[in-house]
């Protein structure tokens, strides 16, 4: 198993959730009908400093990289104060998963700081517009760790470039390398061209299901804001079952995480096709929930919340 700087943790849990999940917008569980067991199975998650090295692969932009940037100082940098709710608020129920564990000490939960230590460009296309995940992505992770199995690598598409697996159900994703020596990584797709029906939503007209409001991107970008819901759905997961061996909810044909089974939530009423109650700039007219440092705005998407057993919005 590949090591990390961060310090590896198992918990020890199993409950039973009540959710709603949305997939493809449409699809969804009853949370009055349905159960779901999010079961922890044993394998270790990521604590204390998780390093990111960041393939920026394509011409992704300035908008993209900066928002995607503040969105991670924003998880353990907080704003100011006056201005609630916040982004570190939404991390404190990501960290809180470690006080699951039957040994842990009481109180507040250990910091989890997520934090950029190495980026790389690749604007060449060097291996071509079409990302495969068996050949190219090992490649790309080489290129940006160097062969550093501390980091936690991150694969950013720019608009014409295409990854497996993205825009088929997902936009993000947490996925591990092949034997002999897996380790977890992470994919972020770019939804301004390839599929924004998809992968743009609630930023652009859904492609299926029920019709409802479209929110504005509270950075004006609407690819932008689409990655970062994608990209912090994919890192929660990362962190909470980066082996694929901790914690998850085993679905019939595919196992949810703690941010996956939440999918489609952004606030309260929310419904297929409806992103739920948010706050609006009545500056810009953006949509967002949660304010991040520097007075930046993010709209982030439900979580799993262990006191709670159930989806939580900021």
């Amino acid at each position: 198993m590949a090591s990390l700087s961060i310090r590896l943790l198992a918990l020890s849990l199993s409950v039973t959730a009540l959710f709603t999940y949305s997939s493809g917008h449409g699809h969804t569980y009853d949370p009055y009908n349905d159960k779901a067991r999010m079961i922890h199975h044993g394998g270790p998650m990521l604590n204390g400093t998780v390093k990111l090295a960041i393939m920026w692969y394509g011409n992704c932009g300035k908008e993209i990289k900066n928002t995607m940037r503040n969105f991670i100082k924003s998880l353990t940098v907080p704003g100011k104060a006056k201005l609630q709710p916040q982004v570190t608020c939404w991390w404190k129920v990501v960290e809180s998963y470690q006080s699951m564990i039957p040994d842990a000490k009481p109180g507040k939960s250990p910091k989890i700081k997520v934090k950029v230590v190495k980026q790389s460009g690749e604007k060449t296309y060097k291996y071509g517009k079409v990302l495969t995940l068996q050949g190219h992505i090992p490649e790309l992770i080489e290129h940006v760790t160097k062969g550093d199995t501390e980091l936690l690598p991150v694969i950013v598409a720019a608009r014409d470039v295409s990854i497996q697996g993205i825009c088929n159900g997902k936009c993000a994703d947490h996925l591990l390398t092949e034997d002999p020596h897996p380790r977890p990584y992470i994919i972020v797709g770019n939804p301004e061209t390839e599929c924004p029906g998809e992968c743009g939503w609630p930023f652009f007209p859904a492609d299926t299901g029920p019709k409802g409001p479209v929110l504005k991107p509270p950075s004006g970008n609407m690819a932008a804001d689409a990655m970062v819901v994608a990209f912090a759905g994919a890192l929660v997961d990362a962190i909470t079952n980066p082996m694929n061996d901790a914690l998850y909810h085993s679905n019939k044909a595919k196992e949810l995480g703690p941010a996956t089974v939440c999918k489609g939530i952004f606030g309260r009423g929310a419904a297929p096709g409806n992103p739920g109650e948010v706050l609006t700039d009545p500056k810009t007219g953006g949509n967002f929930n949660a304010y991040g440092n520097k007075n930046k705005k993010f709209l982030l998407p439900a979580i799993w919340n262990p006191k709670t057993k159930s989806c939580w919005t900021v």
